[in-house]
């Protein structure tokens, strides 16, 4: 059945598996590349560019054009190395920003003030790579000092080992960066239970009344998250 509401930013270089599950499920897939702008490693990585404002498919994105000088004074481009390429990487749960506030884009800040969300400052720029947005209140991270600040703030927080994510051309890639939610489901690009974590993220999420979708036999990758959209209505 078509989605006529929504559809999802994926990268190109997601797992097959991933791609055929979310258009069976009726999800219109929005590939994603932008060549030129941060390091070609990361250039398909949807969350290196749009900032999903919430957990919720409905929440609102914000997205990067280097045409936005004009519209926002002291507007920086994003540049190829950290943290030139940071400033839309914020985690957000429609309810808690969450980023290194230093290098936040100006427009991402005035939305989440608008909003009225609770702006969370942490030491870590990758902060969406970092972090899986589970519901308003509730994250899953490796990273200790987004973990520290978000209790500290009032969120839950599974604080899970680092590590066991691939991302071609570094050391490892990150538990945000390899997931998504969409609906009901939280996504994972490749085989969850090659973390060795799998059994608490799952029943974190569940416990949330949330369902987990992971596929098997496909490496667990990075791959600048899984963003779902609202679809404008013509």
């Amino acid at each position: 059945m078509k989605n006529i509401s929504h559809s999802i930013i994926l990268s190109t270089d997601r797992c097959d598996e991933l791609a055929r599950c979310l258009t069976l499920r009726g999800y219109r897939l929005l590939p994603f590349g932008a060549a030129g702008i941060v390091s070609p490693r990361l250039s398909r990585h949807p969350d290196m560019f749009i900032c999903k404002m919430g957990a919720d498919d409905d929440a609102p994105v914000i997205s990067y054009h280097e045409d936005m000088q004009q519209k926002y004074p002291g507007f920086r481009p994003l540049a190829p190395d950290y943290p030139g390429d940071i400033a839309y990487n914020a985690a957000c749960t429609g309810r808690f920003l969450i980023h290194n506030l230093k290098y936040t884009a100006k427009h991402i800040l005035d939305h989440a003030e608008e909003a009225g969300m609770t702006l969370v400052n942490v030491r870590q720029g990758y902060a969406k790579c970092s972090t899986v947005t589970i519901d308003e209140k509730s994250i899953i991270t490796y990273d200790r000092g987004i973990a520290k600040a978000c209790e500290a703030a009032g969120m839950d927080v599974l604080t899970i080992a680092p590590g066991h994510i691939a991302l071609p051309g570094y050391n490892t890639g990150f538990i945000g960066g390899c997931s998504g939610r969409a609906g009901d489901t939280i996504y994972f690009n490749g085989d969850l239970s090659e973390h060795p974590d799998s059994r608490q993220i799952t029943e974190f999420i569940e416990m949330r009344g949330l369902q987990v979708k992971y596929f098997e036999d496909e490496p667990l990758t990075d791959i600048g998250s899984i963003i779902t959209v609202r679809n404008q209505q013509s």
